[in-house]
């Protein structure tokens, strides 16, 4: 039996469709560069804080059998996840000082196509991926709401643990990054009518279960 276990693990996997579920940590860096504009004059200012959150989402993949180069296998995916990323409340150094108000954030990305290539080994499946991330962020307090479509970079680096042919655990770490641009504030409390952009990044650090067909 261990022979054949042994076997079973260590046998290339041909190209299939996968579907998983995942859930991790979404862990944003300093909103950078923030920029308030109103009546035509932008002002500058200090980075600003944003929260960490839980993340969960979904995949979608497929291995090409066609597109190998010995235990290289190229394939492709696409995913979406959630997180919220909230504004915390505090100072902000600009031309002058202010508070910013405690902001609610939800920012859904949307990865359309990544390029995938993983290295089969044993019954592991080291794999890395990049491509363009769509986040769909929503802003929100107590007055005012405002939405943004922003285009960006969306990347990955994970290894995959195949429990059988159809069922795989994996981990990966992401990276994300946009140019985010709320151009329709009505008004942020305390500040007044603005439009609002800044610099995303996020590291994730996500893990779920797969079924490969």
């Amino acid at each position: 039996m261990g022979v054949l276990a042994l076997l079973l693990f260590s046998r290339p996997v041909e190209a299939e469709v996968y579907v998983a579920g995942q859930i991790g940590v979404h862990k944003p860096n300093d909103a950078s560069n923030p920029e308030f504009s109103a009546a035509g004059v932008t002002v500058g200012g200090s980075d600003l804080v944003l929260q960490s959150s839980l993340m969960y989402g979904a995949k979608v993949g497929y291995y090409f059998d066609r597109m190998k180069l010995g235990d290289f296998t190229l394939g492709v995916e696409t995913e979406v996840f959630n997180a919220t990323p909230h504004f915390k409340q505090q100072e902000w150094i600009g031309l002058s000082s202010g508070t910013l108000p405690g902001l609610t954030n939800r920012v859904l990305t949307w990865a359309p196509l990544v390029a995938l290539v993983r290295y089969q080994a044993w019954a592991f499946e080291p794999y890395v991926g990049v491509g363009l991330g769509v986040f769909f962020s929503h802003l929100s307090a107590s007055g005012f709401s405002s939405s943004s479509i922003d285009v960006g970079l969306n990347t990955q680096i994970g290894v995959r643990y195949r429990v059988n042919q159809n069922l795989s655990l994996f981990t990966e770490w992401k990276y994300n990054y946009a140019d985010i641009s709320h151009t329709n504030i009505s008004s942020i409390p305390g500040i007044g009518a603005v439009d609002l952009s800044y610099n995303y990044e996020a590291q994730i650090v996500a893990g779920g279960i797969g079924y490969h067909f």
